[in-house]
């Protein structure tokens, strides 16, 4: 027997997920958290929410964990662009933990999953982008492979299974209650306020707020039609230099310099040195030359009418998103 009021969020003590606890715990849910990790659980001290331990690549430990549950957000998942072992670390454990998370759901009589998938997941090639374009024909980076093949393995598993599935896919969540280790949106802002960006890359970020990455969650859980996909994300994306000069304009004190244009070739040069530094150090480089050659000047505009007509999803403008990021890392130094 399921308990119409019990959820289950799967990576709780991760920025989306621990935002989205709090939202749901606000709306009168009784949650319950799960963690890989189980010290790590700072994050929770405050919420009134049961915690306990479960890992994507461990599906016993899910079965257990989603036991009574009636709606379970898939939100735990390796969130990094980059690994000494790529394949192993973030794509076979992202496509593994969806099938077990889908599978272990099926076995508690779990009614409806909320999947958190990501923008990666869709085919820019036709602008603005929306659901219905399909799927990211670029393999070069294996967060992407494991967020595009992920998504199609989860509702190609719910249907086979006979669970109700639907897809939301966000931008970069930036916005309040950040922990470290920073995520990787949130450390494009830390990289500009520590003056660590030395170039133009034209890159570009789709900014959305969180809180509202949250909401779009939960508002897929009441109003998602299974077996679609929901982007959560803003219409306009922004580039890090346009977000630097924002900053720039907020914080006159910290005297940031908008960074230079210089040609492709010294941007691959750059790049290639960072990651022959990581390999060294074992630290992620601040950018590699797979990122200059995928996202370099790829425009990310969304056309979300759907989230909107559908879900009732209405994030706050980039910009707005930003200036509240900012604001945030500047009052919690620790965090820089």
């Amino acid at each position: 027997m399921t308990n119409k009021n019990l959820v289950l969020v799967s990576g709780a003590n991760g920025h989306l997920g621990n935002n989205l606890v709090r939202l749901l715990i606000k709306k009168g849910f009784q949650v319950r958290a799960t963690v890989r990790n189980f010290k790590n659980k700072d994050c929770f001290k405050d919420l009134d929410c049961e915690v306990v331990q479960a890992d994507i690549t461990d599906k016993a430990s899910f079965v257990k964990a989603l036991q009574g549950v009636e709606t379970f957000y898939a939100v735990g998942a390796a969130f990094k662009l980059w690994a000494k072992d790529p394949k192993k670390e973030i794509y076979d454990v992202n496509m593994d933990g969806t099938r077990n998370t889908i599978e272990a759901a099926v076995e508690a009589g779990v009614k409806r999953i909320v999947y958190v998938s990501s923008i990666a997941a869709l085919d820019y090639t036709n602008l603005p982008t929306k659901e219905s374009n399909g799927y990211n024909s670029d393999r070069r980076d294996m967060y992407y492979n494991s967020k595009n093949d992920g998504e199609k393995l989860a509702f190609q598993r719910a249907k086979e299974l006979g669970i109700e599935l639907v897809s939301v896919m966000p931008g970069a969540m930036i916005g309040s209650e950040a922990f470290l280790p920073l995520n990787v949106s949130y450390g494009v802002l830390q990289l500009i306020l520590n003056k660590q960006i030395p170039m133009d890359t034209k890159i570009t970020l789709n900014w959305v707020d969180v809180k509202d990455v949250a909401e779009g969650c939960y508002l897929a859980a009441q109003k998602g039609r299974p077996g679609e996909r929901y982007i959560l994300a803003n219409e306009k994306c922004m580039t890090i230099t346009d977000t630097t000069k924002l900053a720039q304009k907020l914080y006159p004190e910290l005297k940031l310099k908008v960074p230079g244009s210089v040609p492709k070739f010294v941007l691959y040069a750059i790049a290639g040195f960072m990651e022959f530094s990581a390999k060294l150090s074992g630290k992620p480089p601040v950018i590699t030359t797979k990122d200059i050659a995928m996202f370099s000047g790829l425009q990310q505009d969304f056309d979300i009418s759907k989230s909107r007509n559908e879900l009732g999803f209405n994030p706050k403008k980039p910009e707005q998103a930003v200036k509240e990021a900012l604001a945030y890392l500047m009052e919690n130094k620790h965090l820089l």
